[in-house]
């Protein structure tokens, strides 16, 4: 009854010890005695009563609905929770949707071509990545000063120049040092040579084991179509091809 009674609000040990000690040592009690009995206990006003009373009753319903709950037999359980289906919202159905259209685009997707590279070639395409990375940003002389001439390289000039006469402190400089392997020189990061394309003939003078075709920005969508088509029958890869 301590338990009970404590675990309600508006009531702790001393008002539940004088609740018990006045005689009401069951809930049966409490619900069925007047506010006028209850507030005759020691630290128990109306308000502490109505609430008690209340509280009390509130907890008999929710056990009564528990009790009703658990006499259902497991196969009316089943035949509900088959029955009720919760409508999925929006979100989820479009989220769905996208995952099953990125299913079909792996099943249907199609590995780019690699180049037939030599010994040589592929020894040196990692080391010029590597140097790529470590190479700095050459800057214009005094773009920071004058916004006017822009952060584009230009070689610096001019007697008085300090950053042409390599004084310290100064911007770093394009210098045949930062220079990758030669043998990689032009080549496409997968190792193909670039060659640049306008039209179906020109297609025709590409090697389609070393070299692969980029498309020239001013080409049409309709001839785009056809060097795409042309190409994949001829098994030359294009750099730029549109998704």
């Amino acid at each position: 009854m301590m338990k009970t009674l404590t675990s309600l609000k508006g009531i702790g040990e001393s008002k539940a010890d004088a609740l018990i000690a006045a005689g009401f040592d069951t809930t049966e009690k409490i619900k069925s005695a007047s506010l006028e009995e209850l507030t005759k206990v020691p630290g128990i006003s109306d308000s502490v009563a109505e609430s008690l009373i209340k509280q009390l009753k509130d907890n008999k319903d929710v056990s009564v609905k528990k009790e009703k709950v658990k006499s259902k037999p497991s196969s009316e359980k089943i035949t509900e929770k088959k029955q009720i289906k919760k409508p999925e919202p929006k979100g989820k159905t479009i989220k769905k949707e996208i995952k099953k259209s990125s299913s079909d685009k792996k099943e249907g997707y199609v590995t780019k071509k690699k180049a037939e590279l030599s010994d040589d070639i592929k020894k040196y395409l990692p080391i010029r990545e590597e140097l790529k990375k470590r190479t700095p940003h050459f800057y214009r002389e005094e773009w920071f000063r004058y916004k006017k001439l822009g952060k584009s390289w230009r070689r610096p000039d001019g007697i008085s120049s300090k950053m042409r006469r390599n004084f310290k402190y100064r911007p770093n400089r394009v210098r045949v040092g930062y220079r990758g392997p030669k043998k990689t020189r032009g080549l496409h990061p997968s190792g193909f040579q670039e060659i640049m394309v306008y039209n179906t003939n020109d297609l025709e003078a590409i090697d389609p084991k070393t070299q692969a075709a980029r498309i020239g920005g001013a080409v049409g969508t309709r001839k785009r179509i056809e060097i795409e088509k042309k190409a994949s029958e001829l098994d030359i890869r294009i750099l730029n091809k549109q998704r």
